[in-house]
């Protein structure tokens, strides 16, 4: 899903309308304005274009995301932060319950 997502940034598609949003030499003193809804259709359109007639997941997300009205990826970033801390308490916690177990059946062996 990340290949196919760099692959779509890679695109030309996704250049032309990243060279779109630039100002021009001839522009360079005149405020260019955009609303954040228009580039974010802009941007869904091109995901959405991208991920037609494939079974893409990484794609699907980052549609999801930009078709949300009022948030991003942030309350995404923070579950997988937090599923992170998580996993890391429980491997540590899996570790200390190896190492008793193993320390009980080395006693075990010992005493055979």
């Amino acid at each position: 899903a990340l290949a196919e997502t760099i692959k779509v940034l890679n695109d030309d598609d996704a250049l032309e309308l990243f060279k779109g949003t630039l100002p021009g030499a001839s522009s360079s003193f005149v405020e260019i304005s955009s609303s954040s809804a228009g580039v974010r259709s802009k941007a869904l359109a091109l995901v959405r274009n991208a991920a037609r007639g494939k079974a893409s997941p990484g794609l699907d997300l980052i549609a999801l995301a930009l078709n949300g009205k009022t948030a991003g990826f942030e309350k995404v970033i923070k579950l997988i932060d937090d599923m992170v801390e998580n996993l890391k308490k429980e491997q540590a916690a899996d570790d200390q319950k190896k190492e008793y177990c193993n320390g009980q059946l080395d006693e075990a062996d010992d005493k055979k």
